[in-house]
């Protein structure tokens, strides 16, 4: 009998966590760290920024360990798949008996022969998917091994040789997409193999009922029972394992993608940033506040706020460390974006500044769902408000 390869493994989760002082955006949270703004005394911001010296060491000695094991973890963690080689148990030839059930026993064993070629058929196409889908995750992976490492010391924004890494990565990992299709159609081929054998497997019992049979014709007819009933628990079994195939590589491919699309980010800015949120969320997030999150501005303490006082403003790293912590104590938390103009000026002026924070806000979004944030976590609103200087973009948790 075959042996099912049992062996499941989880790919270790890594929490990457820096804390990034960015000029063009401040956080605040009381379980996270206290806020920081250019309004702040000269002596309070020569404290912070000496707390802050002190955590980014810390941090980037964690980051680094992080980052190594999360590297080994993906360069070794292509989709768990089955082992097991089916092999049919072959027919065993009879001799004529001249009986109208001797016959009927001749045609048993040529179905049963061509219904075997047919498990051998199923079983080269599996192994060789197998080995394609093996060979195109290995691949995926030196390529993202190679990718975090390059990140890990950091690179220019954009790089052009990580961005054609970035491309092939995405075409092996499709290639991973392409046999989770071809798995599925032989799986519903292997499904009409199983009930083609459980029907014979039923005319062959039924032949025992026959009248007109020598001894000879149920001592071979035992005989072929018995290999159509090998044959049967073969064909189960390599269903069995079809499955677990499919769903293995699938969770494997969708884990897969939104890590690649995460990466994406950090090949954008130059800099590793972490693994992709949505293994980090999960459950149902509370639904937005009544009114529009809006309301939120000056009523909540923000998680972060991003205030746009220059073009390009750095926030991506911030922002993702910012929201992995929070997705860490809460995993089925939501989050609500909420663009903040400046209101001075005539209603021309802040209706201008209005449009323009709501398309900062809009970046955050994308931000965010790159970086694998389902959208119906996000909420999106805007507003104005008089103590704003600048554009502001501010992430509350819910």
């Amino acid at each position: 009998m075959a042996v099912r390869d049992a062996i499941l493994a989880r790919r270790a989760a890594f929490v990457f966590s820096a804390f990034v002082m960015l000029g063009g955006c401040s956080f605040s949270e009381d379980t996270l760290w206290p806020s920081l703004s250019p309004e702040e005394s000269e002596a309070n911001a020569t404290q912070a920024a000496d707390e802050a010296a002190s955590d980014a060491q810390t941090a980037a000695a964690q980051a680094g360990e992080s980052a190594v094991a999360a590297s080994s973890t993906n360069s070794g963690a292509p989709p768990i798949l089955g082992t097991t080689v089916f092999e049919a148990p072959g027919v065993t030839p009879g001799e004529p008996t001249g009986t109208h059930v001797g016959k009927k026993i001749q045609e048993l064993r040529g179905d049963l022969s061509r219904l075997q070629t047919r498990v051998t058929s199923h079983n080269n196409s599996l192994q060789s998917e197998r080995a394609r889908a093996r060979g195109s995750a290995g691949a995926y992976h030196g390529l993202v091994g190679a990718m975090n490492t390059r990140l890990q010391v950091g690179t220019t924004p954009g790089n052009p040789i990580m961005v054609n890494q970035w491309n092939q990565a995405q075409r092996e990992l499709e290639k991973v997409g392409d046999s989770i299709a071809t798995l599925n159609s032989l799986s519903s081929e292997a499904s009409s193999t199983s009930a083609l054998a459980a029907f014979m497997l039923e005319s062959t019992r039924a032949t025992f009922e026959l009248r007109g049979a020598l001894e000879e014709d149920h001592r071979q007819l035992a005989v072929l029972e018995d290999e159509v009933n090998q044959t049967v628990v073969i064909i189960d079994r390599l269903l069995n394992e079809l499955t677990d195939d499919v769903a293995r590589s699938q969770n494997y491919f969708s884990g897969e993608r939104a890590n690649l699309t995460a990466m994406q980010v950090a090949i954008d800015n130059g800099e590793y940033i972490g693994g992709s949120l949505a293994s980090r969320a999960f459950g149902v997030p509370a639904p937005p506040p009544q009114g529009g999150a809006a309301g939120l501005v000056g009523q909540r303490q923000p998680l972060v706020i991003i205030r746009f006082d220059r073009p390009d403003v750095a926030y991506e790293q911030a922002l993702f460390t910012a929201v992995s912590r929070a997705l860490e104590r809460r995993p089925n938390s939501g989050f609500d974006l909420v663009s903040v103009a400046p209101g001075v000026g005539n209603p021309a002026q802040v209706a201008l500044a209005t449009n323009a924070s709501r398309r900062n806000a809009e970046g955050v979004l994308r931000s965010l769902t790159n970086m694998g944030l389902a959208a119906d976590r996000v909420s999106l609103s805007a507003t104005s408000s008089p103590a704003a200087r600048v554009s502001e973009v501010h992430v509350y948790v819910r």
